[in-house]
């Protein structure tokens, strides 16, 4: 039987220096993620798996820096300022035996209990830290994570009943938080590099319940 021995799939992508591609690297798909929650969120002992299970999407983290003009002489320039995570919104399927909804309607009556009309005397006391991880489609080891800490919620939509669709109910709940971290299993951190002295020191990997070294 004759042997092909044409090579071509190193010809694919966007050619640069030669007029061969370098190869198509594999994309992460959009589909293949997880959201876990660490302790803290709602009610102690509330049932974050059962969130978990039930995602159907979220947004992933945005940072923005603000611009501060320095004007001198004949011209502007622009330095960086201060920066903000923007929040993000995910949405969950509710299911029917109330058990996301419990766990939401615990974490709302933490950061303000709507009966007693008592909040809490400080974030510490709420606010609670989330993984946002993505899947290669093979395992359940995470290829990539996104460290979300100081997390709360600042707006939930608990949707609408309607005779017409068919569609699951679902949870739509918008997040705040104060920092995030970029990580891979690997390294640590996705910016990690030794020779440019971007993180220098051991970024322990973040685990749901706290972080670990």
């Amino acid at each position: 039987m004759a042997q092909i021995n044409a090579k071509t799939v190193d010809k694919f992508g966007v050619p640069t220096t030669s007029n061969n591609g370098a190869g198509i690297l594999m994309p992460k798909l959009k589909f293949r993620f997880r959201v876990m929650f660490a302790a803290g969120f709602g009610a102690a002992g509330s049932d974050t798996l059962a969130i978990t299970q039930n995602v159907q999407n979220v947004t992933r983290p945005k940072v923005a820096y603000e611009e501060v003009p320095i004007d001198s002489y004949n011209s502007k320039v622009y330095i960086q300022g201060k920066h903000t995570w923007e929040p993000i919104t995910l949405v969950i399927r509710d299911d029917i035996r109330n058990q996301v909804a419990k766990a939401v309607g615990q974490q709302n009556m933490k950061q303000l209990n709507h009966f007693s009309q008592t909040a809490p005397v400080s974030g510490a006391d709420y606010k609670f830290d989330m993984l946002i991880e993505v899947l290669d489609g093979q395992t359940a080891d995470a290829t990539e994570s996104w460290a979300l800490e100081g997390c709360f919620i600042t707006q939930t939509d608990y949707s609408d009943s309607d005779y017409a669709t068919n569609e699951p109910v679902q949870i739509t709940m918008t997040i705040r938080f104060d920092n995030a971290i970029h990580q891979d299993p690997e390294s640590g951190t996705i910016v990690s590099d030794a020779a440019t002295g971007l993180f220098p020191e051991t970024v322990p990997t973040y685990q749901p319940g706290g972080r670990t070294g």
